[in-house]
């Protein structure tokens, strides 16, 4: 998209400080001034109000080297040239004289063409193609070459080779399609089948550079006989000094572009990087530069030798590379340097972290989750940032729920006002279990009144083979933010608590769309095809350690896995059909790190659910307390007063704040909170006043 306001990236754009210089320092000279480029030249006076506006462009290019400083120049960009590479018939690499054992497979080629035993022959570049006929002269005329190939079955791979053919009057049959690869030559031979036919074919192939073995492996594979032909390879350039200077500039930080129009300047590049000694300088330094390929194969060389390709253009050519970087080149470049800010922020955040880990690591919350003694109860509660607290709602007047949760600044805001209004010992992030199924790919909507949905549900194995990998890093990384911003806002004695919907829960929603009375439709799916469940549960249990590990990373010191409808299942279901995932999920997340297990209506599961190995067992308030306690001496017991008793006179809540704890008798490991979240109406005095009361009557 080409920027209309102003593209010339200001100092502030780039994340440099006022008064500091954007890369636009006239470089070095090249040694060489044959190569013709602008080193020495300030872009035009127009130049930085268009294109690629001032910014400072290298290219590799080596036969159109001149080209591309033109057209660089002309797109508003300072050109840096570059040459990688040299394209040298084989006599002359050999040191041979033309028609001679340099390039003997080019005549053997000729005499089986001129015999009638060519089938298929492709050329693959116009320069090799010229290079072939010239070397062919010294023994034979156009017009014979002319004659025998149009007794076969000419291939062009791009505009280049047939422009050539053209030029020598030779009839070509196939042109292969962009992006004009070796895929597409296959394609088209393929598509033109059965006229041509390649399988027991005598197929030729023009190479250029080196051999391409993925092209002659397939022929073969399709039954053909193959005859390489090369008539010239890649050499670096006899002059070095340009490609010195560029490498130079990068690592210096005065480059913000490359340009790469094959994969063969890669591999020049880098030899010439490890002979200077400074690999590891210069691929640092290209995590800062924007990367351009001119096509597929250029890109999976660049990403195999560990290089970041920001942009291809639609048609695999020099000029549009050159002018689709232009347009896109300022944005991705502004964007560039504002995620090296975020990376520099985030690693300073990082050692914040590790710091308020380490404060909240000795806080009472954190140990009562090892059964640690403690001077009192830790207490918080499920949903404490919620619609009953008036800050809630002045926020939800700004923005919906949904935007809400996906802006870390009002998130973190959202769950540090609730443990600042009400005095609890742990925060909890501000998110929604549901919204690590948007990335899986079922189109989840919060629908204003109605709350969440989703567009498609789960009711057959074709849709669990629709499902997608979830990289939380890329689709969820506003929720490790919310989760950065929110330890950044907190007391760093004050612990933040990180969660996720358990893979039951969220594969219900998958399937019935929402809450239900009996899932009905979760359990037939369940028991009529326990492979393809199976297949959904460990993509879901491994999109929740992933999600949990980046929130782990970002700052959290505890997770919870919210379970909230494995209650409608019987203990034989649990064991076949969840357990051994909450196994792996359990199993997979840091060891040092307490995991609440919580779920609603599992008094008859308990057991399988602590057998999953977390450290906490969350239980609601149908369960009697100091019977969990009892069942469960190795773990600590979260849990579990009634909600509804938070709209209970003070009188009546502090009597049954105090069963509760006396249930528990002082044991280690308990930690207060109600059997769900604080239902919507509940007085917010009422919730100030039950932390006060649990704070109070425990203390030992």
């Amino acid at each position: 998209m080409i920027l209309r306001k102003s593209p010339f990236p200001s100092a502030a754009e780039f994340g440099f400080g006022d008064g500091e210089r954007i890369h636009m320092t006239t470089p070095s000279p090249t040694t060489n001034p044959a190569h013709a480029t602008d080193h020495a030249k300030h872009p035009a006076p127009d130049a930085a109000r268009r294109g690629y506006g001032g910014l400072r462009v290298v290219s590799l290019e080596s036969r159109m080297a001149a080209e591309s400083v033109k057209l660089i120049r002309s797109a508003g960009g300072v050109a840096l040239s570059a040459p990688s590479m040299q394209e040298v018939p084989l006599d002359a690499a050999k040191g041979s004289a033309p028609g001679t054992a340099g390039n003997a497979e080019a005549f053997v080629f000729a005499e089986e063409l001129l015999a009638g035993r060519i089938d298929i022959a492709i050329f693959l570049t116009g320069v090799g193609t010229r290079y072939l006929f010239d070397t062919l002269a010294s023994r034979y005329t156009r017009a014979e070459l002319v004659q025998a190939l149009a007794a076969t079955t000419v291939v062009a791979r791009s505009a280049k080779p047939l422009r050539v053919l053209r030029e020598l009057e030779v009839p070509v049959a196939i042109v292969a399609p962009e992006p004009n690869t070796w895929r597409e030559v296959l394609v088209a031979l393929d598509d033109a089948a059965p006229e041509v036919r390649v399988s027991g074919a005598h197929v030729a192939v023009q190479e250029y550079g080196v051999s391409n073995t993925e092209l002659l492996s397939e022929l073969r594979a399709r039954g053909a006989k193959v005859r390489p032909v090369p008539v010239y390879r890649w050499m670096l350039p006899d002059d070095l000094a340009p490609l010195h200077d560029a490498i130079r500039q990068v690592i210096a930080r005065t480059v913000d572009v490359l340009l790469f129009t094959s994969s063969n300047q890669v591999f020049h590049l880098l030899e010439v990087v490890r002979s200077l000694g400074c690999e590891d300088a210069f691929r640092s330094a290209c995590r800062e530069v924007v990367i351009g390929s001119v096509g597929p194969l250029c890109s999976q060389t660049l990403a195999a030798e560990g290089f970041a390709v920001d942009f291809e253009p639609a048609h695999s050519k020099l000029g549009a590379l050159i002018k689709e970087g232009s347009e896109r080149a300022p944005e991705l470049v502004i964007a560039r340097r504002q995620a090296l800010r975020r990376s520099t922020a985030t690693a300073l955040a990082s050692a914040a972290v590790a710091a308020a880990a380490a404060d909240a690591g000795d806080s009472v919350f954190m140990r009562a989750c090892r059964r640690q003694p403690v001077p009192y109860t830790p207490v918080w509660l499920m949903r404490q940032a919620g619609r009953y607290m008036q800050e809630y709602r002045e926020l939800r007047a700004r923005v919906s729920f949904i935007e809400l949760c996906k802006t870390p600044d009002l998130a973190a805001q959202a769950a540090v006002d609730a443990q600042r209004r009400l005095g609890v010992d742990a925060a909890i992030l501000f998110s929604d279990i549901l919204l690590l199924l948007e990335p899986v790919g079922l189109g989840l909507e919060y629908v204003h009144g109605e709350g969440p949905s989703l567009t498609r549900l789960v009711r057959a194995a074709a849709d669990v083979d629709r499902l997608c990998e979830v990289d939380p890093h890329a689709s969820l990384a506003y929720v490790f933010e919310a989760v950065r911003r929110t330890r950044a806002e907190l007391d760093a004695r004050v612990p933040l608590i990180g969660f996720s919907g358990a893979p039951f829960t969220l594969a219900s929603y998958m399937i019935e769309g929402g809450g239900s009375k009996n899932y009905i439709d979760t359990k037939r799916f369940m028991y009529a095809d326990k492979g393809a469940w199976d297949a959904m549960m460990a993509l879901l249990s491994r999109a929740v350690v992933a999600y949990l590990k980046g929130q782990i990373d970002a700052g959290t010191v505890a997770v919870q896995l919210f379970d909230s409808w494995v209650g409608c299942l019987s203990p034989h279901d649990y064991r076949t059909y969840v357990l051994p995932h909450m196994r792996a999920i359990v199993s997979a997340l840091p060891p040092q790190v307490p995991i609440i297990h919580f779920g609603t209506e599992t008094a008859t599961l308990l057991e399988l659910q602590v057998s999953a190995g977390a450290g906490v067992i969350g239980i609601d308030h149908r369960v009697e307390i100091a019977s969990a306690f009892e069942r469960f001496p190795g773990v600590a017991v979260q849990g579990n007063l009634d909600p509804v008793l938070l709209f209970a006179e003070h009188g009546a809540l502090r009597e049954q704040t105090a069963r509760v704890l006396a249930e528990v008798g002082g044991r280690p490991g308990h930690i207060f909170n109600l059997g769900h979240g604080i239902l919507p109406g509940t007085p917010v005095d009422n919730v100030i006043a039950l932390v006060d009361m649990v704070h109070e009557m425990s203390a030992r």
